[in-house]
């Protein structure tokens, strides 16, 4: 992709009777900063550069609509294939053990937890993964949007990722967008003890022809799963997790109680009494299912 970029810039280059140096001076680069772009070589092209070329080439956003594909080339395999599938699945189903799934990131949010990257090398590195990861969510509001399952640790909530005011927005995103029809937020609580994904996240996707994968990551690590009987076991794993956690009004109950600073006082209802809540839940909405704010929705969609 960066020798794909390169060539592309060349192309407009000569088109537009520009030498390498003229054009690093309609961008603010050397012209040897010019060359190795061209030719794939060295660092690759921030966004900041992507954007004045296109500007500078007349490129009507070709160049910035490349980026990120060359952007992806720094990450491992694995991590650029899952970034592609999830790009086209229909049914998105995370498990969030430590941060709030990149999906329901606030800008602010998003800042906090990409500043601590180990492979971080500056502020400019740092807007630029804030600003695809603010993109991605574009997808959310889109026609072709995916069926979204979340489910939270309850130490997502607990922990005050950027600050007191940063999570406060934060926890306000989730029950805003959890209220959507094709959104729904779970919170496991700290009272269902251990369980098979301790210690990590956990992704199962849908692909438009009905194809499960698989993607489990830690804070160093990830690993895409496409083995059709591993991803069978990861996707029970999930559907465990998903009916130990909390149900969707009740997740929002303690979502909210968090956010307004009185979880001191919260009480997690006992399984019990999760149990008799669900089951009266169920009576009041038929053979339908409660989401979000409580309205019903027809049937479940296959995978999600």
């Amino acid at each position: 992709m960066a020798a794909l970029f390169g060539a592309r810039v060349r192309r407009l280059r000569v088109a537009a009777g520009l030498t390498q140096a003229e054009l690093g001076a309609l961008t603010h680069v050397v012209g040897t900063r010019i060359t190795q772009i061209e030719r794939a070589s060295g660092a690759k092209p921030t966004l900041a550069l992507a954007r004045a070329l296109d500007v500078a080439l007349g490129a009507d956003e070709l160049l910035v609509e490349l980026w990120p594909y060359v952007y992806r080339e720094a990450f491992p395999d694995w991590s650029r294939k899952f970034m592609e599938y999830s790009e086209r699945a229909v049914a998105v189903r995370q498990y969030a053990a430590h941060v709030v799934p990149g999906l329901l990131q606030t800008e602010g949010y998003a800042r906090a937890v990409l500043s601590v990257g180990r492979t971080l090398r500056g502020k400019e590195q740092l807007e630029e993964r804030v600003s695809l990861r603010m993109g991605r969510q574009e997808r959310l509001r889109s026609p072709d949007r995916p069926e979204l399952w979340v489910v939270l640790d309850e130490a997502v909530l607990r922990r005050p990722v950027g600050g007191q005011v940063v999570m406060r927005e934060q926890l306000a995103r989730l029950l805003a967008t959890a209220t959507a029809r094709h959104i729904t937020v779970q919170v496991l609580p700290f009272d269902q003890g251990e369980h098979e994904v301790m210690g990590g996240s956990l992704t199962v996707l849908t692909m438009p022809d009905g194809l499960e994968i698989a993607y489990t990551e830690g804070a160093h690590y990830g690993q895409l799963v496409e083995n059709t009987d591993e991803v069978r076991r990861f996707t029970l794993s999930y559907d465990r997790l998903r009916a130990a956690a909390l149900p969707p009004i009740m997740s929002l109950d303690l979502i909210r109680s968090v956010m307004e600073d009185n979880h001191r006082g919260a009480k997690v209802p006992s399984r019990s009494e999760r149990r008799r809540l669900a089951q009266e839940q169920l009576q009041q909405s038929g053979r339908g299912r409660l989401r979000g704010g409580g309205r019903r929705v027809p049937g479940r969609r296959p995978g999600a």
